[in-house]
């Protein structure tokens, strides 16, 4: 993750200001469509963020379990982030 950390800070402080414009939308009645499509950007964002966490642990911190006889608890990681992501 630290080769990622500034580029996912900047990336959630986007997503933290869409989601401060949604509660400004939502205080001023706009209209719901319009609501969906902006929440479903911020949906969308995260995912995106997910991703790159999900790429950085794989390729470190999962190999480096693997290399160090840890196979079991990488295969545990694996099929949990598995299972978060069908959510």
């Amino acid at each position: 993750m630290h080769t990622n950390k500034q580029k996912l800070t900047r990336r959630l402080k986007i997503l933290e200001g869409q989601i401060r414009g949604i509660q400004k939308m939502i205080a001023e009645d706009t209209y719901c469509i319009n609501i969906i499509t902006q929440t479903s950007a911020i949906k969308q964002g995260l995912s995106n963020i997910e991703d790159i966490l999900l790429k950085e642990h794989l390729g470190h911190c999962v190999v480096n379990q693997i290399k160090s006889g840890q196979t079991n608890k990488a295969t545990e990681e694996i099929l949990k982030v598995y299972q978060l992501k069908r959510k």
